[in-house]
């Protein structure tokens, strides 16, 4: 009996996916304050985020090549239950250093969901259904990220903040079971000679410059030897890694994709995008429990209009991009980035709540409109056997961006803290250390501050986070400059030929 791919239930599969890592992103964000409250350590809040950028960065690109060479169904399978495991060990984390390194190990299993769920939709659906699709799955990221805050605030006010990593094990085995039952595909399986030269180089190149910028200033100075060469490693392992993809037979990263405008140009503007997210989901909950006082689930909720924003915004997209055409669709989207960028780059502490509402709903809104233009650019320009490779270099550079925001605002923001002009001014007491800022940024520790301290730290931590959002404008407006060469066209469609055997649709 020949057995044939359920559609919907793939797509169902696809989306409990996509519901998994979008819930995991905006819960850890909402509990972030309350895990540096437990378990100390401010100063490392973007590890517990960059880290896990770093492995799902350097291993994306890794996995979806590895899908298209044995398939989307075994890897999906394979990369899951790593992310399951670190997911697990993180929620049993004793201090900062366990949650960063089990972070580290959950981002490489990350880093075959984020893109194998991606490819599958561009599997199974043809180029005018997928851009619709991703107006669908949209609006999966956006319930999530509405009941991602609300879970997390739940967890952290109620129960304990481990319960954000926990809650992932019962949502992602449900998504393996669907994949593993209905996905079933069809494509020539001979023997593969696969690229672990390529893939090792380009590990250790990713990883030595991801680990410099994310080091740099903080563990290790920028003029000591290590960082002097962690940059060469990333030189010369760069080099290598492009000699070894121009000689192999079957390239991890093939280098010609980059040669297509419509991939490349999406890449480069999904790199500042993607840096601008990760700030907003980092530093903007500091700024409501650390300056307005709020809880951890005000704080989650006011990430939630942003979610509410990106499904409107994708899926507008999806239906007007073909009479648009994809240059413009572009330039609206990251237009309503730069605005809403440029907007929070104003705000003040007496702020009323109800503008930064606004703002995430605009921003969002941007988001959804872009990234949805972008993933469809990249899938349409190539055919099955590099669509994996072509939509996971999206996926990529995405987390590459978040990882370069993440690293570089943590240095701008710990740079401001505790800034030597500030005790020299009698602003703050002499002998003043990083810790009463981890209570500062908890509203329930803040409370127990001395009063007259209390405005002195929070106008400090408002100038530190008041740079970082001027910097997020700032990497809004390159955005929104890359995308004005935008193609005007769509790539010929070569994708439309599925390897999946489909079922007949049910009513």
């Amino acid at each position: 009996m020949r057995h044939v791919t359920n559609r919907r239930n793939v797509t169902i599969a696809v989306m409990v996916a996509t519901f998994l890592t979008a819930m995991d992103s905006t819960v850890v964000s909402t509990a972030m304050p309350t895990i540096v409250s437990d378990l100390g350590g401010i100063r490392l809040i973007s590890w517990v985020f960059a880290v896990y950028l770093l492995t799902s960065s350097v291993t994306a690109p890794i996995w979806g090549k590895l899908s298209d060479l044995f398939g989307r169904k075994l890897i999906f399978q394979i990369g899951t239950s790593i992310f399951l495991l670190g997911s697990i060990l993180s929620g049993a984390s004793a201090s900062m250093d366990q949650l960063i390194f089990f972070r580290a190990f959950q981002g490489i299993g990350a880093g075959a969901v984020f893109p194998i769920t991606l490819t599958i939709i561009g599997d199974i659906y043809k180029l005018e259904q997928r851009a619709r699709m991703q107006g669908m799955f949209s609006a999966v990221w956006g319930i999530a990220g509405i009941l991602g805050p609300l879970v997390g605030g739940f967890f952290v006010d109620t129960l304990s903040w481990r319960w954000i990593f926990y809650i992932n094990i019962p949502v992602g085995l449900l998504s393996m079971a669907l994949i593993w039952v209905f996905l079933q595909e069809e494509f020539e399986r001979r023997p593969h000679k696969i690229d672990y030269l390529g893939a090792a180089t380009f590990a250790a190149s990713v990883t030595s410059l991801l680990y410099a910028l994310l080091s740099g200033g903080q563990t290790i100075a920028w003029d000591s030897p290590l960082e002097f060469t962690l940059f060469a490693a990333f030189v010369v392992f760069l080099a290598l890694f492009i000699l070894i993809e121009v000689k192999a037979p079957e390239p991890m990263l093939p280098l010609s994709l980059f040669t297509l405008r419509a991939i490349s140009v999406s890449n480069v503007a999904s790199l500042f995008a993607s840096a601008v997210m990760i700030g907003l989901s980092v530093y903007l909950p500091l700024w409501i429990q650390g300056i307005q006082g709020h809880s951890a689930t005000s704080a989650g909720l006011t990430l939630a209009p942003m979610s509410i924003g990106w499904p409107i915004g994708s899926t507008l997209c999806g239906r007007i991009m073909f009479r648009l055409n994809p240059r413009r669709s572009s330039v609206l989207g990251a237009a309503c980035v730069l605005i809403a960028a440029v907007w929070l780059a104003t705000v003040a502490p007496s702020t009323p709540y109800v503008v930064l509402v606004v703002i995430m709903l605009i921003v969002g809104f941007g988001f959804g409109f872009a990234m949805t233009i972008f993933t469809v650019l990249v899938q349409s320009a190539v055919g099955w056997n590099l669509r994996g490779a072509a939509t996971a270099s999206n996926q990529f550079v995405r987390s590459l961006g978040q990882t370069l925001g993440v690293a570089g605002f943590g240095t701008w923001f710990n740079s401001a803290l505790l800034h030597p002009s500030a005790v020299e001014a009698g602003r703050l007491p002499a002998g003043t250390t990083i810790g009463v800022f981890n209570q500062l940024v908890n509203p329930a520790f803040a409370a127990h501050l001395p009063p007259s301290l209390l405005p002195v730290l929070r106008s400090i931590l408002a100038s530190a986070l008041h740079s970082v959002f001027v910097v997020m404008a700032v990497l809004a407006a390159v955005c929104f400059a890359v995308v004005w060469v935008m193609p005007r066209v769509f790539s010929k469609e070569e994708g439309d030929r599925s390897v999946v055997s489909e079922a007949a649709p049910s009513a």
